[in-house]
């Protein structure tokens, strides 16, 4: 007699999981809320299937903070074929306007036995680990934007008039000394633009610590290493594009990479019209930052890239959609170099 296969959906939460085991038949044989602990998961799910000789066919859970270590435990050590949920697109298929984690177990284990779970990458743990990193120092970027424009913010304020070999280098060394230094700023004006230029040196210092450790975490790195021997690539996207992109291999073309970076215009088509809005709002917004720096950058020092958008702007485009077109392009001929 052949085992009865099953099917396992996981609604996670940060103390509990609702586990949702179904049959093939979509017969619910257990669907209750465990300890957030792969082994207690695992416990679970072999007590519902010792009486009928059943054997875990897929899990599915959906992607959200934390799952994607739950998943890969459960992977590693019960050796299940775990895959993560895309939230949004679950959202969509939930066909009741009641909510809640019994009914979101079983959606998740009922779209896993039909095969319809919209599926996202599990990216492995040095990647995950890689991310915390880029997304610790794009925080301490933005914190120190903002107090740069805030120094900014209080130099107009106070009408300060730079000398002319100073006002086109801004943030220099002699700039600096002279914003902290001028005798054109009030008492309570000058206060505040010390403690803030202090702000500013701190996390420089903060960056540059973050970036030692990024250098450090991957060092050994082979994608990053032939990142770095590709035309318009520094460190920061280098790092960036293994963080968020991780291997280039699943994606099957240059056009579904350039998508998922946010690089392709939208579809907004209805019978008859067919238009364009826009680039796809659906991506990492720092991995498409990253790209369009890295467009820029391309047009203003590869002749190649500048003759695209050259022809660009001469049809009729505007500047930012030059810049998306070249970013496109290059990560089409990125992927084919790197896979």
């Amino acid at each position: 007699m052949s085992s009865v296969q099953l099917f396992v959906g996981l609604d996670y939460h940060q103390d509990s999981v609702q586990v949702c085991v179904l049959d093939q038949q979509g017969a619910v044989r257990l669907n209750r809320p465990v300890a957030n602990d792969w082994r207690k998961i695992r416990d679970a799910v072999d007590a519902a299937a010792a009486p009928l000789d059943g054997r875990v066919c897929r899990v599915g859970v959906e992607a959200c903070c934390g799952s994607a270590d739950l998943a890969q435990e459960l992977v590693e050590n019960v050796g299940w074929d775990v895959s993560l949920g895309h939230p949004a697109y679950v959202a969509k298929l939930r066909g009741s306007p009641d909510k809640s984690d019994f009914s979101d177990g079983r959606l998740v284990a009922d779209l896993v036995r039909v095969s319809y779970l919209p599926a996202v990458w599990l990216p492995p743990r040095q990647v995950r680990q890689l991310r915390q990193l880029v997304n610790y120092r794009r925080r301490l970027v933005d914190q120190r934007r903002a107090a740069k424009l805030q120094v900014g913010a209080v130099l107009r304020e106070q009408r300060v008039k730079f000398p002319k070999e100073l006002a086109k280098s801004r943030w220099s060394k002699g700039w600096v000394t002279f914003a902290r230094r001028s005798d054109q700023l009030d008492e309570q004006a000058r206060w505040v633009v010390e403690q803030t230029l202090e702000e500013v040196a701190h996390l420089d210092k903060r960056v540059a610590a973050a970036d030692a450790r990024l250098r450090e975490a991957t060092k050994d790195d082979a994608v990053v290493a032939k990142l770095m021997d590709q035309e318009g690539i520094g460190e920061v996207t280098a790092w960036v594009l293994r963080a968020y992109v991780g291997t280039f291999g699943r994606f099957k073309s240059g056009k579904q990479l350039a998508r998922y970076c946010g690089l392709s215009p939208r579809n907004a088509s209805s019978a008859a019209r067919v238009a364009d809005a826009g680039l796809v709002d659906g991506c990492n917004k720092l991995l498409r930052a990253t790209v369009v720096q890295a467009a820029h950058r391309l047009i203003r020092t590869s002749q190649r890239w500048s003759k695209l958008a050259e022809s660009l702007r001469a049809r009729g485009k505007n500047g930012c959609v030059a810049v998306a077109a070249v970013g496109n392009r290059w990560l089409r001929n990125l992927h084919h170099a790197m896979k």
